[in-house]
């Protein structure tokens, strides 16, 4: 199982992205958020491409944004392995999913709790990861929703009949007690559970 680690509920961002650095987590989660397309907004870029100074770790970027297009122009000049955008933005994904491809980037489609599994399925073949949201995005420390375990096997059947190697990736609420939710998934993402303990590489450790 690969870790990505969310530092969105981190009061000490810089500090945090140095212990991160020590760790064995896969990659550093990068929440953007805009106040528009989710209610809480996050800092700006010319901050947040500050995270190089801290970290050499790959980024796996969640846009929950409204227009993602400088976003990507943005986050594609920074180690990013990753960007992923929601497949509720209903219009211009395609666009959107060629802008990431086009810099060299992996793509990922992001689906709330709420939607549809099978209007995943017109854009299987631009995605590298498809991210299920097992909370409502934009807000950390949510309490992980039971019934993702189910969408998790309904989207891993889909790949299956597709025969697509898509990478499946869960997002909100995960910690050592709900991991066991997320079996069928080849990535989780953690935030409070990893970022407000003592032992970051205890935390990473006990998802794996």
């Amino acid at each position: 199982m690969l870790i990505s680690t969310s530092f969105l509920s981190s009061k000490n961002i810089p500090k945090d992205l140095l212990k991160l650095n020590e760790t064995s987590t896969d990659y550093i989660h990068v929440d953007v958020m805009d106040g528009k397309f989710v209610k809480n907004k996050t800092m700006p870029f010319k901050e947040m491409k500050n995270i190089y100074k801290y970290t050499s770790k790959r980024l796996d970027v969640h846009l929950m944004v409204k227009n993602p297009k400088k976003y990507i122009d943005n986050y594609s000049t920074l180690n990013t392995e990753y960007i992923t955008i929601h497949l509720e933005l209903a219009e211009n994904i395609d666009r959107y999913l060629t802008q990431i491809k086009n810099y060299g980037i992996k793509c990922g489609l992001a689906i709330n709790p709420d939607t549809k599994v099978n209007e995943l399925v017109p854009y299987l073949p631009l995605l590298d990861m498809i991210l299920i949201m097992s909370v409502e995005p934009g807000k950390g420390g949510q309490e992980f929703i039971e019934e993702t375990e189910n969408k998790i096997k309904e989207i891993r059947i889909l790949l299956n009949e597709y025969q697509s190697n898509v990478k499946i990736s869960v997002d909100g609420g995960i910690n050592n007690n709900t991991k066991k939710f997320c079996s069928e998934s080849d990535i989780i993402v953690s935030g409070s559970y990893i970022i407000n303990s003592d032992n970051f590489e205890e935390k990473i450790n006990s998802l794996r």
